[in-house]
């Protein structure tokens, strides 16, 4: 892998999903690249294709009944599309590695905290179990786990839910992973665990130049973490900038509706959470036009016959949108006025 090769390159990435009457396409067409040392937010509502995008990632899809029907997904230049299941198992905590929503899921109640990360690192280690030990317990250590040779003996259950999630970060970098993948991590802890998990996050980033992906519905959480977000809607995206740039200069209505919607936004505590009005279009459907055309305030008769290419407007800020240059100079409240 030279210095100027991205480490991951997503290409016109397209994931579906078979039942016995349909095809659910869950991601359509998306393309994007990570460099060494960088983070970035993919952000979206819920079912916009943010978790599916990552799963593809290190082929997680179950298989039936979904499949990356096409597209490639290039780590250090070699595509992961084409990697049978015994190469992924090489890539998959080793060189990739992902942190999910909830950690009581994904640690195994019946083993003890020891056990498991002990076992993530001679699976990919070619350690002693004594040297192995003496790793895990340093992971604990540093992902801020106190007493951590007692803790290995502890059960999932015996930990609160923000210490279970630095478990799993612990045990997603316990093989010095160049690319983690992080899928809501914060999801399921209250607001306070929230930000000190994204805190931890930051640090161990900086720490070991890390690449990141983070995966969330909160943009609050990307303006803390990210270099730069992609902006995802049905499956496809939207809009991607810099954090800076998409903060400042938000083009997509797509994008307004999800800033204006963020809690922190509301200067008044009795003031009334903005939403974007509608529903996400059936992806079981052909999607023609723009995807969020039936809930854009701004739509014409264009928006909903012809597909907006995804272009490129400033250095670095992509964006698909027929009127994002007409719509771009509305101040916020006239777009709250038309919504």
């Amino acid at each position: 892998m030279s210095e100027s090769q991205p480490l991951l390159k997503v290409m016109n990435l397209n994931v579906q999903f078979h039942t016995n009457k349909k095809t659910i396409r869950a991601v359509n067409g998306l393309s994007f690249q990570l460099n060494k040392g960088e983070v970035i937010g993919i952000v979206g509502e819920s079912g916009s294709g943010k978790s599916v995008t990552a799963a593809s990632i290190l082929k997680l899809i179950p298989t039936p009944p979904g499949e990356i029907a096409s597209g490639e997904i290039l780590y250090k230049g070699q595509d992961l599309v084409q990697y049978k299941e015994k190469d992924m198992r090489k890539i998959r905590g080793n060189e990739i590695s992902m942190i999910f929503q909830d950690p009581m899921t994904s640690l195994n109640p019946t083993y003890t905290i020891g056990n498991q990360l002990i076992e993530a690192i001679r699976l990919h280690k070619k350690v002693s179990k004594k040297e192995a030990i003496k790793q895990a317990i340093a992971l604990l250590e540093m992902v801020g786990i106190h007493e951590a040779e007692k803790r290995l003996k502890m059960y999932p259950h015996e930990f609160s839910g923000g210490m279970r999630q630095r478990v799993m970060i612990a045990i997603a970098l316990a093989c010095d992973p160049s690319l983690l993948i992080a899928d809501e991590p914060t999801t399921a802890l209250d607001v306070t665990v929230q930000s000190q998990i994204m805190k931890l996050m930051k640090q161990l980033q900086i720490k070991f130049n890390a690449s990141i992906i983070l995966i969330t519905h909160d943009l609050g959480v990307v303006w803390e973490m990210c270099d730069r977000v992609i902006v995802m809607y049905a499956g496809q995206a939207m809009e991607e900038a810099t954090v800076q740039e998409l903060y400042e200069n938000p083009y997509h209505p797509y994008t307004w509706g999800l800033y204006d919607s963020q809690i922190s936004k509301r200067t008044d505590p009795n003031e009334a959470l903005h939403v974007i009005p509608g529903s996400p279009p059936d992806l079981s459907q052909p999607l023609q036009g723009c995807p969020f055309a039936q809930r854009c305030p701004y739509a014409e008769e264009v928006c909903f016959k012809e597909k907006p290419a995804y272009v490129e407007k400033n250095k670095g800020h992509k964006v698909a949108c027929h009127f994002q240059t007409k719509t771009r100079n509305l101040s916020r409240k006239e777009r709250d006025q038309n919504g």
